[in-house]
């Protein structure tokens, strides 16, 4: 299981899941960090930056979903109709919950977002490590790219509330050890249950499909719109040659 890593290191499966999530999970600040640079073209970092991060990124999850998430969690289902249900029931579950912040006025539903997110990624990932997928490290890449332009948006939401910089990233560093814990469960609890697996790789993959649907728009804001196009297809391009 994990040859690709404990043919090196020869750890323990439980400290590659630490490893991989922690990794996907620093992603979130170093987004952070990045879009805290306000030294570098203000104007720039703004609109070009977070437009080609968001395309960029909205690209490697659609190629995620639709070739990664989605084949893995029917696989583990019996019936495609239910793999379809589960995946709809995601996409359900994160507009029910971004409607109800909504209606409660919180003013961090990036935020929110990335985390409900992240959490059954990593589940699902310890579940893949359990079952000795060579798909585990993948699906850890995938989910630092999702990561990545999401805490670039997550910092920028905070700084609106007049959050100051040091207070923005600690937030986003205390969601780090989600990970570990998240996929900790998924290795111990989901180890023989492959059909549970299934059902949170699917919903995530419902919850990724609902998120892109609403960042991908903001990307498409700028006066260039046709560039932003052109970089969610070398994204998808990128995703195809290296990962597939």
């Amino acid at each position: 299981m994990m040859g690709s890593l404990n043919g090196c290191a020869n750890m323990p499966e439980y400290l590659d899941i630490i490893l991989l999530t922690s990794l996907a999970g620093l992603c979130t600040p170093i987004g952070g960090l990045i879009a805290s640079i306000e030294s570098i073209r203000p104007y720039w970092l703004e609109k070009e930056l977070r437009h080609f991060l968001i395309a960029f990124g909205g690209g490697i999850l659609l190629g995620a979903v639709t070739t990664v998430l989605v084949p893995e969690g029917m696989h583990n289902l019996p019936n495609q109709f239910i793999a379809i249900a589960i995946l709809l029931l995601g996409a359900l579950s994160f507009f029910f919950i971004e409607r109800q912040l909504g209606l409660k006025r919180r003013k961090s539903p990036q935020l929110m977002g990335m985390t409900l997110d992240f959490v059954p990624e990593a589940i699902a990932l310890g579940g893949l490590v359990a079952t000795g997928s060579s798909s585990a490290l993948m699906l850890a890449l995938l989910i630092g790219l999702q990561n990545l332009p999401e805490g670039f948006n997550a910092f920028r939401e905070l700084k609106e509330q007049n959050k100051s910089t040091k207070t923005t990233l600690m937030i986003m560093f205390l969601l780090v050890p989600l990970g570990p814990l998240a996929g900790l469960f998924g290795y111990y609890v989901l180890a023989g249950h492959q059909a549970m697996l299934g059902d949170i790789m699917l919903f995530a993959s419902g919850g990724i499909l609902y998120l892109i649907s609403k960042i991908l728009p903001r990307s498409l804001s700028s006066r260039n719109i046709g560039d932003h196009h052109l970089e969610l297809c070398l994204a998808m391009a990128w995703y195809y040659s290296v990962i597939c």
